[in-house]
């Protein structure tokens, strides 16, 4: 059964976000626009070279107070922190006890990409289950369909960026034709939608 999170009965233990072509700066949206509050750890696999993925995390982290870092193997996750997959490198989870924490590896290439948000995400299902939101933003090709089918089989939810916003609306359409999305969301809406599973305070809350 698919949690009725726009309830309020659900809350992701994890979001993980899989981006490709123009990923980069719709990744800077929506973490310009995420509230501090936010009581979750992010993962992103975002298909770009190992030269690049430590500048995206400081790019993102210019755009609000939440900590985004390029991904160390091993590491255990701390809600409201955003681990970039490094260039060359799947990002995987693995749950140990009551932590989450990274597994970093040079496993073989997933539709031609590592890190390959398949990848990220089929982990994520089986150690999330339920409690895991995925979100398929702009990129060419079809990766995540299948990360993505995974996460619904196994309770959690799966976002798609709209085609309008899209840059090239390859891997998020791919979801939406395989008809695994919960929800279908402009870029500027998926912020706001994951704000809500997390309300601020007035002490809390992120003044931009």
């Amino acid at each position: 059964m698919i949690p009725k999170f726009r309830q309020g009965s659900w809350k992701p233990e994890l979001i993980a976000i899989g981006s490709s072509t123009g990923g980069p700066e719709a990744l800077m949206q929506i973490v310009s626009a995420l509230d501090r509050s936010i009581r979750a750890p992010i993962l992103i696999a975002q298909h770009m070279p190992a030269s690049f993925t430590e500048k995206l995390a400081t790019r993102l982290s210019s755009q609000n107070t939440l900590v985004a870092l390029q991904a160390e193997h091993d590491t255990v996750l701390e809600s409201g922190k955003i681990y970039i997959a490094p260039g060359d490198y799947h990002l995987e989870v693995k749950r140990l006890g009551l932590h989450l924490r990274t597994v970093l590896h040079q496993g073989p290439k997933e539709n031609s990409c590592r890190p390959a948000v398949d990848v990220l995400f089929r982990s994520v299902a089986k150690y999330c289950g339920n409690r895991a939101l995925a979100i398929v933003l702009t990129g060419m090709g079809r990766d995540g369909v299948d990360g993505a089918q995974c996460i619904r089989d196994n309770g959690g939810q799966v976002w798609i960026q709209d085609e309008a916003t899209c840059v090239i609306w390859g891997m998020p359409g791919a979801v939406a034709e395989a008809g695994t999305a919960n929800l279908v969301l402009p870029l500027p809406k998926i912020a706001p939608e994951i704000n809500m599973f997390f309300p601020t305070s007035p002490i809390s809350s992120h003044v931009r």
